[in-house]
């Protein structure tokens, strides 16, 4: 599994933001709006990026300085990579809260407090996946020894909310301290909340897959082209001869350019937002 490195907010021991310089500084919490590539991953994007660029741009051109130009363009695969990551672990996330919602929900009805619900929704999510660490499990861990600190839990969650940055979490928590502030029935909210962002997610879900199939389309025509060429290039050859000389390299130029802005555009298409 690659480590990643994620950009962090200091802390005292109870938790709370410190200042740089302080003695009461204690370890870095993650921030989970953005992605930070390690230097092994970047540089394995750099390369494989690299390779493909460069055998793309052979076979269209069969000039080795042309296609070593195109190759550089791998500089920016790293980027498209770490939204690619961002994205994917934001969803799981997304996800994992969804259960640990369930947990926390169930474990009040049965009378449990809330620091023991969060403490049971730890061990509920790692009954899914014995070997998972995933980073809601550790953000449980983080809240329950925050507890142990004396921290109030309504600080503990706020704080997580503006970390992670995400709507359902944000408010999850804003709705948990409205409710212990005022004094309401935190297990009826805590159940409603949990079931209604439950049906948010399963809804996000189905949309997910339904597009699923669009998603691997589209990829199929973008590749379509590329496999055409090597195809002719690899059973006829002298059929493909006019296309690297004179005229040819335009229209190899243009159906290169015109390929990328498909690309753009279907990529673009298929960001669907849930």
């Amino acid at each position: 599994m690659n480590k990643e490195k994620v950009k962090t907010t200091r802390i005292n021991k109870r938790g709370g933001k410190g200042v740089d310089g302080g003695n009461q500084l204690g370890p870095s919490l993650p921030d989970y709006s953005i992605y930070e590539l390690s230097t092994v991953e970047r540089v394995t994007c750099i390369v494989i990026g690299g390779f493909l660029f460069y055998g793309i741009g052979y076979l269209f051109y069969h000039q080795w300085i042309v296609s070593l130009l195109i190759a550089c363009n791998a500089w920016f695969v790293p980027r498209y990579w770490r939204t690619h990551m961002l994205n994917r672990r934001r969803a799981a996330m997304n996800l994992h809260f969804k259960q640990a919602l369930f947990s926390l929900s169930s474990s009040l009805s049965a009378g449990r407090s809330v620091e023991n619900g969060f403490r049971e929704a730890v061990q509920d999510l790692r009954m899914l996946d014995p070997e998972a660490e995933n980073d809601l499990i550790m953000e449980l861990n983080i809240i329950c020894a925050r507890l142990e600190y004396g921290e109030p839990i309504e600080e503990a969650l706020q704080d997580f909310s503006r970390r992670a940055v995400m709507e359902d979490i944000t408010n999850f928590a804003d709705v948990f301290t409205t409710c212990k502030r005022t004094g309401g029935d935190l297990v009826e909210v805590v159940r409603r909340t949990s079931t209604i962002i439950g049906e948010k997610l399963d809804i996000q879900q189905e949309i997910s897959v339904m597009i699923a199939q669009k998603k691997f389309e589209s990829k199929a025509i973008l590749v379509a082209p590329i496999l055409m060429i090597l195809f002719m290039n690899l059973s006829s050859p002298d059929y493909m001869l006019p296309m690297y000389s004179g005229i040819g390299f335009i229209i190899s130029t243009l159906s290169l350019a015109v390929l990328g802005a498909c690309t753009i555009w279907i990529s673009k298409i298929m960001n669907i937002k849930l």
